[in-house]
């Protein structure tokens, strides 16, 4: 629903973040290559990793599901550097792409998650949690209740949209 101010004047987490029903999540025995073709369909970059009671247990990246630190050599790590790579790296990335996926076979999401990652709550000031998701590596963030349950997820894109939505508010005012 619609924004509201909280008591300190701030918006907060549950204002903004994507809700457990629109998350696409995976449990600990989850097979790797089946939570990387979700990856794939959904555009996403990782998900929250849960029990069977929605308690969660973990996160897992894209970078977890395909090893990727296991190929820093290779350039694909850097991928800031050289938007268009020649070719030939190119080619040689793709072939290192499905080195590792030979390797994934078998593995499950309890093999290379971390565990018990950062979470915040839904109460929690937006203003830290936009902190947190901006100037660490962390790109999204469970958010979960009292319980240890995922409750939702707040991500850089959803703080972008925060940000855009208090921005319109403020100059439609």
């Amino acid at each position: 629903g619609p924004a509201r101010f909280n008591n300190n004047g701030g918006y907060t987490v549950g204002d903004f973040m994507t809700k457990r029903e629109d998350l696409h999540v995976v449990k600990t025995s989850t097979p790797v290559d089946e939570a990387l073709e979700m990856l794939v369909q959904n555009r996403i970059s990782g998900f929250p990793v849960i029990d069977d009671d929605w308690e969660l247990v973990g996160v897992v990246s894209d970078y977890d599901l395909l090893a990727l630190d296991s190929m820093a050599g290779c350039g694909l790590a850097d991928t800031n550097s050289n938007m268009f790579p020649e070719v030939d790296s190119t080619w040689k990335t793709f072939r290192e792409i499905q080195r590792l996926l030979s390797k994934t076979s078998g593995k499950v999401i309890g093999d290379v998650m971390t565990p018990s990652p950062l979470v915040v709550r839904e109460t929690t000031n937006l203003d830290a949690a936009a902190r947190l998701l901006l100037e660490t590596k962390y790109h999204r963030l469970p958010v979960v209740d009292s319980a240890g349950k995922l409750v939702g997820m707040i991500t850089r894109g959803n703080v972008v949209r925060a940000a855009l939505e208090i921005k319109k508010k403020a100059e439609g005012a």
